[in-house]
């Protein structure tokens, strides 16, 4: 049974989204061209777009986690991939991925990391990634979050020689 909408005056079907929403096919054409890949935009520019674009606190969450990526590893390569900032440096470091309550830095290798701070705090059944995920007004660990970032630059730098 197809499911119908209307949209300007106008029957259209209705897309699954998943399992809680469903959307028309041009709603999901205009959310998919805000916030998909903008053709000839730097990531960097990107990345600064889309904390701007938040203007709340997980802008400023999101901005300062990438300042402590960035004095971590000061080589490291900002890429957008997925619709959401991307780190690099001899393979993925983190992704910075932004929620309605909460901004999540997901360590795409983080079970393979010491964590003796215990940051990670999401994502911690997996056999590959692990999470951090911030809340509104949390204080960052900031020397434990740069260690952690440093730990998983030494992994990927260890596996792109071995």
């Amino acid at each position: 049974m197809e499911r119908t909408g209307q949209e300007g005056g106008v029957l259209v079907p209705i897309v699954a989204v998943g399992p809680l929403f469903t959307t028309t096919f041009s709603s999901l054409r205009n959310t998919m061209k805000k916030s998909g890949p903008q053709k000839g935009k730097s990531p960097c520019l990107l990345i600064d777009e889309r904390i701007e674009e938040l203007g709340d606190w997980r802008g400023k969450m999101l901005s300062r986690l990438r300042a402590l990526i960035k004095q971590a590893d000061p080589e490291v390569v900002e890429e957008w991939k997925w619709s959401v900032p991307v780190w690099s440096h001899d393979g993925l470091i983190c992704t910075g991925e932004t929620y309605k309550n909460v901004v999540k830095m997901t360590f795409s290798k983080g079970a393979a990391l010491e964590d003796p701070s215990g940051l990670f705090n999401s994502s911690l059944d997996g056999n590959t990634r692990r999470a951090i995920d911030f809340h509104e007004g949390e204080k960052i660990d900031g020397e434990a979050l740069k260690a952690l970032i440093r730990a998983a630059v030494t992994l990927n730098a260890s596996r792109a020689r071995g």
